[in-house]
């Protein structure tokens, strides 16, 4: 018996030493490299761009923003819009302002990024809805030099 509480007592000093070290530090979180906040400006301008082109009803400038297979999910229940649907629906817009906010880039790979941002809108006085918050997911490729949106995900906000 008396051996078998001194191996109790020897595991537990042993693993007092083995479990009580000090915890490393945590890493200082990652520092953007220049081609990442390269890569989120670029993004952030063609954002931008595509909010400002789906305001002034503009399909030639939308359409140079999203690749031949883009699909956009938006949250009215609508389910997919293609290019070719996004562009057609693109004149009955009430968007009448926007405001973009809290972007986030993530790299995929060189050719690839998943954009995330808030985006506040703001329909005409005379709109059902005055406003309304999104959150957005978009995926961005990299096309024969250009960065399109391949894939549009909206979520709204309450």
């Amino acid at each position: 018996m008396r051996n078998k509480i001194a191996w109790a007592c020897a595991s537990l000093a042993f693993g007092g030493f083995v479990f009580g070290q000090q915890p490393q530090k945590a890493a200082a979180p990652p520092i953007k490299s220049a081609a990442s906040q390269e890569l989120t400006n670029l993004l952030d301008a063609k954002i931008k761009a595509e909010w400002q082109a789906i305001k002034d009803k503009d399909e030639k400038a939308l359409g140079e923003l999203l690749t031949e297979e883009y699909v956009a999910v938006e949250a009215d229940g609508g389910g997919e819009r293609y290019k070719w649907k996004a562009l057609s629906e693109l004149q009955q817009s009430a968007v009448s302002d926007f405001t973009l906010s809290f972007l986030q880039v993530t790299p995929l790979c060189p050719n690839a990024a998943f954009a995330r941002y808030e985006v506040f809108i703001k329909f005409p006085p005379k709109a059902t809805v005055r406003f309304e918050k999104v959150l957005v997911g978009e995926i961005w490729v990299k096309r024969e030099g250009q960065w399109k949106s391949l894939h549009y995900q909206e979520t709204r906000v309450k």
